[in-house]
């Protein structure tokens, strides 16, 4: 159920940022052939003002469909309610809509969370284990997703962010040292247990392979006032976004040591079956950070992505006039070649690391 769920919430999202695609085109005037929930076979279909809607056999995402992708359209290419002939601001509009949809999605779940479920009171003593990537350093020292951990080699870590920063400062500096750790299960009332975590060493830095935050109380608070849960959902908004942007970042002014804590679909299922496991809470976490990722993934300038249609609407409007198509066609086939490979090193990488498949292959 775990696994559904974290299924379940990906192919929302994904629905979401083509919603947004779709409510800023219709909203515009422009033609829209289809909207689709879901890949594969039609098990739905209804037409609706010209816009064929449908629900589809795999119900993990959706797409847009405009006539100017159709090479059967009867509509003439001059039409300027197509996509590609209306005003450049109107089509930047277009297709920046998808990530400002998962924006807005992810902070009203956070907001909508503060407001009904409560706010967290101050933060407990030391650092929560969000999520551990099975066959990485805290998984082999027998961290859980749910655990806290309380000192560091006989020092209390302390509370809020500076103590994630400080466990995380000490786990950096000291690659290949086993550290003993002091930690309380979630799930138990047993007390504490010790652990010895040795970080592994990528390039001369420490890593776990594991997700931290800080320890937020488990007594819940309602707030005082509507303005009380905004501010609380969107600092956490606010964080998760500069927290993502300064990953991404990482990519490309450190790619060695950032590249190998890229994830893949597998992965990502796996993190979002973990966060679920610890409730509603979990979950709407998961929600909120994998659509500011989306949101993120999809700004970057690369082919295919909404990014890199920005880019070549850019050189559109310097120019006076669009790319050649073979070029534009050039791009976009090797975005999508690229992103293909990528996907599938991503999920053989991922694949291999799950524990029922480590045991299969005698790890």
């Amino acid at each position: 159920m775990n696994v559904l769920a974290a299924l379940l919430a990906l192919g929302l999202l994904v629905v979401i940022h083509e919603a947004g695609h779709f409510l800023a085109a219709v909203g515009q005037g422009i033609r829209v052939n289809g909207f689709s929930v879901g890949f594969g076979p039609a098990l739905l279909k209804r037409e609706h003002n010209g816009v064929t809607y449908a629900l589809r056999l795999l119900p993990l995402g959706g797409f847009v469909s405009f006539p100017d992708d159709d090479d059967d359209s009867t509509i003439p290419e001059d039409d300027p309610d197509l996509l590609r002939n209306r005003p450049i601001p109107q089509r930047v509009l277009v297709i920046s809509a998808g990530v400002l949809a998962n924006l807005l999605l992810a902070w009203v779940v956070l907001v909508g969370q503060s407001a009904l479920v409560g706010i967290p009171a101050a933060p407990e003593p030391g650092v929560m284990v969000v999520a551990v990537q099975p066959g990485q350093a805290a998984a082999k020292a027998g961290l859980q997703a749910g655990d806290r951990i309380l000192s560091i080699n006989g020092e209390p870590l302390g509370k809020g962010q500076s103590a994630v920063r400080g466990m995380v400062e000490q786990i950096q500096a000291q690659p290949g040292t086993t550290l003993e750790l002091v930690s309380r299960s979630r799930d138990s009332d047993s007390g504490m247990r010790k652990l010895a975590l040795t970080p592994a060493d990528q390039d001369g830095q420490g890593r776990i392979g594991a997700q931290l935050q800080a320890n937020l109380s488990d007594n819940l608070q309602r707030a005082t006032n509507p303005f009380e849960a905004i501010g609380y959902g969107s600092s956490q908004f606010a964080g998760l976004i500069k927290n993502t942007v300064v990953g991404y970042s990482g990519l490309i002014t450190n790619f060695g040591q950032t590249a190998q804590q890229v994830s893949g679909p597998v992965k990502i299922v796996e993190m979002g079956a973990q966060l679920s496991r610890q409730g509603g809470g979990g979950l709407v976490l998961f929600t909120a950070l994998i659509s500011i990722n989306l949101a993120v993934l999809n700004a970057l300038p690369l082919p295919l992505l909404d990014g890199g249609q920005l880019v070549l609407l850019l050189a559109e409007g310097v120019r006076g006039r669009p790319l050649p198509e073979r070029f534009q066609m050039a791009v976009m086939q090797s975005g999508l070649l690229l992103l293909l490979g990528l996907s599938v090193v991503l999920i053989v990488r991922d694949t291999t690391q799950l524990p029922l498949v480590q045991q299969l292959m005698g790890r």
